[in-house]
């Protein structure tokens, strides 16, 4: 379900694949309001929350989150909360990264295990942006690869690595 992370190198060694991204700065934390802090009304989840779950998801390549390698952005993430839908769009940092398809999942995962089970999870690349994206998409929208790939040790173990957020 994923490619090497790693390409060989000219001189025998490895290489990243993107060895100098560009790096964007980070958004500030969201201040929280009073209607959030009062347990006594609704709290419907909002871009802004499905954003903050995802942006320090770390980069499996690099020791950056999806935010600073601008991966993920609030303005890609659509929440419906009362159709308990959300859709996040993400951007591989260049067209034929073998990492788009990890980073799909390691979203997906985050939000899995972050959301309440009535949501629809959407994750996909942004339209345009990767060279297999039809493909990635495909895999990371069939319920049964994603649960299989899950049941992967070596892979599942790689996906709590991104999420276990800065070593």
């Amino acid at each position: 379900m994923v490619g090497p992370a790693l390409a060989p190198s000219p001189a025998g060694g490895v290489a990243l694949e993107n060895a100098n991204p560009l790096i964007y700065r980070r958004q500030g934390e969201r201040p929280v309001t009073a209607r959030e802090e009062d347990d006594e009304l609704p709290d419907a989840i909002d871009d802004r929350e499905i954003f903050d779950l995802i942006r320090s998801i770390n980069d499996p390549e690099h020791p950056l989150t999806l935010e600073e390698l601008n991966v993920v952005e609030q303005v890609r993430v659509k929440v419906n909360d009362a159709e308990s839908t959300v859709s996040v769009e993400f951007t591989p940092t260049i067209p034929h990264c073998s990492m788009a398809t990890l980073i799909g999942l390691s979203i997906k995962v985050k939000l899995i295990r972050s959301l309440p089970e009535r949501f629809k999870v959407d994750v996909h690349i942004t339209p345009g942006t990767h060279a297999s994206e039809h493909a990635v998409n495909k895999q990371l929208a069939d319920k049964e690869r994603v649960a299989a790939a899950l049941e992967n040790a070596h892979l599942l173990e790689v996906v709590n690595q991104c999420l276990s957020g800065r070593p």
